[in-house]
């Protein structure tokens, strides 16, 4: 009995022996963390994808998966994220998907920033040409002046063009030369805004590798070595465990408040909210909601590339519409509308898609301010030609209700006050009269006309 149990132990070490690699293996696997980009890249992706990477160096994770699907954004925005993971401790795997998604302008730079860059079937990349603001690409250049001598020289916009290109052009060059990827194409997505499907892009050595999905795409990557922190590091991805990383609140906030159109509309009812606040001291609630809206676009405005100067001009519109409002002069408010529209046409400096001011937005905004500054201007007018009735004059026709009377004096209501009264006549309580006159705290009261008189009582 004692050798059958001595080889059923020894047996039963040498199991528990050959599985322990495997099992300490395993356990040291971090999970694979995904972040999705979906739509324009802004301050919000910038956001998600920093705190996406902090959390993957967290929790140890192998591999953190950025899945793409974009049609470009803000170069501020796409340089961010770009910086943030050449320093991420954790490698970064690019992938387009799922099929029919696109990685285009920004995207582009993105994926060959990679450590990794794949894409799914059915998918695209390319045209990263940097667009400036004015609506001109700088792939195709305004034409240039011509001299008497018939020579020309560039046009301002032109060299401004050429500047933003080959600015562009060395920054995907070294990117392509970081992850040892087609430069030459690169170059020529920015130049001539080119594009490529996913196995085009397979065969010109643009990405590493084609998969349907992010768990084939984990098994294609087990055993390739890639190199993080300028230490080289071989992938064991084989049976990772795939978990999305979803944006917080802030996040999604972030990504309303951020569209140029919502800034601005923001913006817009801060300013007024505050107008009606002053105006009409003690309503509260346009002056909270004022106040809030106004921080959340100044914010928002303070996280995107623009212009301080139309910025100014935009405050400086809304201002002139207020006065505008307030004392009706017309030439005030025109000049309030142009100091607004110029304002918002010089306000960003730059735009990309999905960060595009839309006129007509804007000329509904312009149509509405102007519309309430008319409003209010109206009814401000007409206040002013009425005659003042304040104080003593308030009360002249004022009807009241004798509470008691002897003689030629007694007591009346009169808007909800006990008053002294004189009058030359007799009247009876609960008699209804009219004030005729105000002598300091005293009313002169005559009898009320009859329609008036059976109407009810005073208040």
């Amino acid at each position: 009995m004692k050798p059958v149990r001595l080889a059923f132990l020894t047996m039963l070490f040498a199991a528990y022996a050959a599985c322990q690699p495997a099992l300490a293996q395993s356990s040291a696997k971090g999970p694979a963390l995904m972040i999705a980009i979906d739509g324009a890249i802004g301050p919000a992706t910038v956001r998600y994808v920093k705190d996406g990477l902090a959390v993957a160096a967290e929790r140890g994770a192998e591999v953190v998966i950025l899945r793409l699907n974009t049609p470009g954004g803000l170069v501020t925005s796409m340089r961010e994220i770009i910086a943030d993971m050449l320093v991420s401790p954790v490698p970064v795997i690019g992938f387009v998907a799922p099929s029919g998604a696109h990685a285009a302008s920004a995207g582009t730079y993105i994926l060959y920033a990679t450590h990794i860059a794949a894409m799914a079937p059915g998918t695209n990349l390319g045209a990263a040409t940097p667009v400036e603001i004015g609506g001109f690409s700088p792939g195709l250049p305004e034409p240039s002046k011509e001299k008497k001598d018939g020579s020309s020289d560039p046009a301002p916009a032109d060299t401004m063009a050429t500047k933003a290109t080959n600015d562009a052009v060395a920054f995907i060059r070294s990117l392509a030369e970081l992850r040892g990827r087609n430069a030459d194409w690169a170059e020529e997505a920015v130049r001539k805004a080119s594009s490529l499907s996913a196995s085009a892009a397979l065969e010109a050595h643009v990405i590493d590798l084609v998969a349907r999905d992010p768990a084939e795409l984990l098994e294609k990557i087990d055993g390739r070595k890639v190199e993080v922190s300028g230490k080289e590091q071989v992938l064991a991805t084989k049976g990772l465990r795939i978990e999305l990383l979803r944006p917080g609140w802030f996040i999604r906030l972030l990504s309303v408040i951020t569209d140029p159109n919502i800034a601005l509309i923001l913006m817009l009812v801060g300013v007024y909210g505050l107008i009606f606040e002053f105006s009409a001291p003690g309503m509260v609630a346009p002056g909270t909601i004022g106040a809030i809206c106004l921080l959340l676009g100044l914010y928002a405005l303070n996280l995107l590339p623009i212009d301080y100067a139309g910025l100014a001009l935009i405050l400086l519109g809304l201002s002139l519409l207020a006065v505008e409002a307030f004392t009706p002069t017309f030439a005030v408010g025109l000049g309030g509308i142009i100091a607004f529209l110029l304002g918002v046409a010089m306000l960003f400096k730059a735009e990309g898609p999905g960060f595009e001011l839309s006129w007509t937005v804007i000329d509904i905004v312009a149509a509405l301010v102007f519309a309430l500054t008319l409003l209010i201007g109206r009814y401000v007018w007409s206040v002013r030609k009425r005659p003042a009735r304040v104080g003593a004059q308030a009360m002249f026709g004022t009807q009241a209700r004798v509470l008691d009377w002897s003689g030629a004096a007694g007591h009346v209501l009169a808007q909800g006050e006990r008053w002294r009264a004189h009058g030359a006549e007799s009247f009876t309580p609960g008699e209804i009269v009219e004030v005729d006159s105000v002598q300091g705290l005293v009313l002169n009261v005559r009898h009320a006309p009859v329609s008036a008189a059976s109407g009810g009582e005073a208040r």
